[in-house]
């Protein structure tokens, strides 16, 4: 094998099937650009309009101080990188006037998971909406307005919201050293 041949210093994005994705993007240097209200409300929009624009259906979110999670269906998974773009570009531009730092990279990268299995994507729902209950935010997920636990208790099916609710993440392999 040739020794010229470059290492991918990003991660695959193999998105080829529709389907339901979970996707983690992770602040720049992990830094708590996201410290106040405005600002996850700032990105929390953003996310909600593109994922509209693109055609991708949220299931779940939460927008933590350096980096959020989502999980959504789509049946144009090759438009992740397009809607993630203008996520970020919008996003890190906004923060940047606000910071008055022209140009400083904001977002790092962001990873990609197809859920094809129901014990999967079931888990990956829980793990997303309780987001900040395992970062230490809040004690109860509903209460923190950035990710969608209360949303999904009040619009799921009862019989849905109990069989998510009861699942167990601790298994769960997601990247998330925020």
């Amino acid at each position: 094998m040739s020794s010229n041949i470059p290492w991918p210093h990003a991660p695959v994005h193999w998105t080829f099937e529709p389907g339901t994705y979970m996707v983690t993007a992770g602040v720049y240097h992990k830094e708590a650009l996201l410290h106040t209200p405005e600002r996850r409300d700032v990105v929390l929009a953003e996310l909600c309009a593109c994922a509209l624009e693109f055609g991708w259906q949220l299931q779940a979110w939460a927008v933590m101080l350096n980096h959020y999670h989502f999980v959504a269906q789509t049946a144009q998974p090759s438009s992740l990188t397009r809607f993630l773009s203008k996520v970020h570009g919008n996003t890190a531009r906004w923060l940047n006037r606000e910071d008055q730092q022209p140009g400083r990279k904001v977002w790092f990268e962001f990873w990609d998971t197809q859920l094809t299995y129901e014990s999967s994507w079931l888990a990956r729902l829980k793990y997303v909406h309780t987001n900040p209950v395992h970062h230490g935010v809040t004690q109860v997920a509903e209460e923190y307005r950035w990710c969608s636990a209360a949303w999904f208790k009040n619009q799921a099916h009862t019989s849905l919201y109990a069989t998510v609710d009861g699942f167990k993440t601790e298994h769960v392999s997601v990247r998330d050293d925020f």
